[in-house]
């Protein structure tokens, strides 16, 4: 069977944001956002997030760098109860990431759930664009002035928010495939970057 093109293939970028780190360790998952491309082009319809009921403390720098306190959680769904939204988008596409460890690590929730493979904008990054000092995703949109791209997409958008980061991480991959003349290409070429 002939795998899609970039073009062809169906996206959904997912960010989480955790209560922070212990022992060197990212915790819990308190927030989720996830944003859907096809045909490289992006669908804010079907953006998703939710804050995520979680029984870790929000640690003090974690409220500092995303604005998210506890107090924010009391409602709020736990992964489990989420399961059909992931399910919904998540299930056939192909996931992609800035740095992917932490998203693959906390939909590990979700035994043998099957999302992937998976396509990390932080390795794309370094490898089409070598020699930059920085690969943190908000340098990268400054340097590649993607940045009225993303407010124009959500007007709300904000740095260390989910779905803000989710839809940066698209944002930029789309920027790269252009740039690169991509878009005709397997989407294997971007899935075995790792």
């Amino acid at each position: 069977m002939t795998s899609p093109t970039i073009k062809e293939a169906s996206l959904a970028a997912i960010d989480f944001e955790s209560a922070g780190t212990y022992k060197g360790e990212t915790t819990c998952p308190i927030q989720v956002g996830m944003a859907l491309m096809k045909e490289l082009q992006v669908q804010p319809k079907l953006f998703f997030r939710s804050y995520l009921k979680t029984e870790c403390e929000v640690t003090w720098r974690a409220q500092k760098l995303h604005g998210i306190s506890n107090h924010h959680l009391h409602e709020a769904p736990s992964m489990y109860t989420l399961w059909p939204e992931f399910q919904k988008r998540l299930a056939g596409r192909y996931l992609v990431a800035h740095g992917r460890g932490t998203e693959r690590r906390f939909l590990r929730v979700f035994p043998m759930h099957g999302f992937g493979p998976w396509i990390d904008t932080l390795t794309l990054s370094r490898k089409m664009t070598p020699g930059l000092p920085s690969y943190k995703l908000e340098d990268l949109i400054v340097y590649f002035q993607l940045f009225d791209t993303l407010i124009c997409l959500l007007p709300d958008f904000r740095w260390h928010e989910a779905l803000s980061d989710a839809l940066a991480s698209l944002i930029l991959l789309s920027h790269l495939i252009k740039e690169a003349h991509l878009s005709k290409e397997p989407i294997e070429l971007l899935t075995q970057l790792h």
